[in-house]
């Protein structure tokens, strides 16, 4: 890891993200701050979990994310019948050259949409299992790299609601971040029912970074500076959860390295070469709140989340800030 950053990298850094940034926002209405954090998961070369009820804009957050950069783009519909060679593709046996050929999945793109993740079978949802960790799909023992950059965008609509089945924790644990979209202010809803508009085909997005500009703000991210200090506080954060008697389990060796990382990108996005105290604390809750469940039983998914998050901003708090 680099101490010093060009400055010229970090000017073309904050070029192609406010050009990302603006182009977003063409779509999603008051929410900069979701934007953001959507913007932070990217850099890192993480994937995203959006999780809230229907209707509120999770999709569309996703095409207008895909739209706004010249990479790959594929949609997969999660339904109770979807089997995983649907997701990862299948080899069949071709007549013309007579060997079997593996015909691609949808899986193999740069930003794959995920929706309604919950709704397909956890056979199904474990198809998703290798790609997210290796980028890659391992079909009759020979892989096959899906490419890069690779970003799942997968929407969630709350556990308790019928027809859906809970993510396994290991699927849990590949999310780099989960967020909620949240209902708009009245303001910006106002705008959104005066706008006519169709399905998602609609979505008048044109390119504004491509692939390339992507790949790179990833590798300058890795080169962002994180001081001892700040990876202490880290570790202290992650060492809390595992003695908290509030959870069943602390959060895992993969989650610590992916906060580390989540706070590099959020350090460039916010135009600097060197990690501050804050990008930990603002991204504690997005980064380990889905990866941690209440010791105690309870029926309520929403309950379980608030209690979560409440858990994760006291041991926050008790933890001194690095100066």
């Amino acid at each position: 890891m680099s101490d010093f950053v060009p400055m010229a990298q970090i000017t073309e850094a904050k070029q192609a993200l406010d050009r990302l940034r603006a182009n977003m926002r063409v779509t999603i209405r008051g929410k900069d701050d979701i934007i953001e954090q959507v913007m932070v998961c990217l850099v890192a070369g993480g994937h995203l979990l959006i999780e809230d009820l229907p209707g509120v804009g999770k999709t569309t957050l996703a095409y207008s994310l895909a739209r706004s950069m010249d990479c790959a783009f594929s949609r997969i519909q999660f339904t109770s019948d979807l089997l995983p060679s649907d997701v990862t593709g299948v080899a069949i046996y071709d007549e013309t050259v007579k060997e079997f050929v593996f015909k691609k999945g949808p899986v193999f793109a740069n930003v794959v949409l995920a929706d309604e993740i919950n709704r397909a079978t956890p056979k199904t949802q474990s198809a998703l299992l290798e790609v997210m960790d290796r980028a890659r799909v391992t079909i009759d023992g020979e892989p096959h790299a899906v490419g890069s950059p690779f970003m799942v965008f997968a929407t969630q609509n709350p556990v308790d609601y019928e027809g859906t089945f809970p993510l396994p924790e290991s699927q849990m644990d590949r999310f780099l971040m989960r967020l909620r979209m949240g209902y708009p202010e009245a303001s910006d809803e106002l705008i959104i029912l005066r706008t006519a508009r169709g399905g998602y085909d609609a979505i008048a997005l044109n390119p504004v970074v491509t692939r390339t500009e992507i790949l790179g703000l990833q590798s300058l991210a890795q080169q962002v500076f994180v001081e001892d200090t700040v990876l202490d506080f880290i570790l202290k954060i992650v060492s809390a959860t595992r003695t908290e008697s509030e959870f069943r389990a602390g959060v895992s060796v993969r989650a610590g390295v992916a906060l580390r990382a989540a706070t590099q990108a959020r350090a460039l996005v916010h135009h600097r070469d060197f990690v501050l105290p804050e990008d930990v604390t603002e991204l504690v809750a997005p980064v380990f709140a889905h990866r941690l469940g209440l010791a105690r039983q309870t029926s309520d998914a929403l309950e379980e989340r608030r209690a979560v998050s409440a858990a994760l901003k006291r041991i926050v708090a008790s933890i001194p800030t690095p100066q």
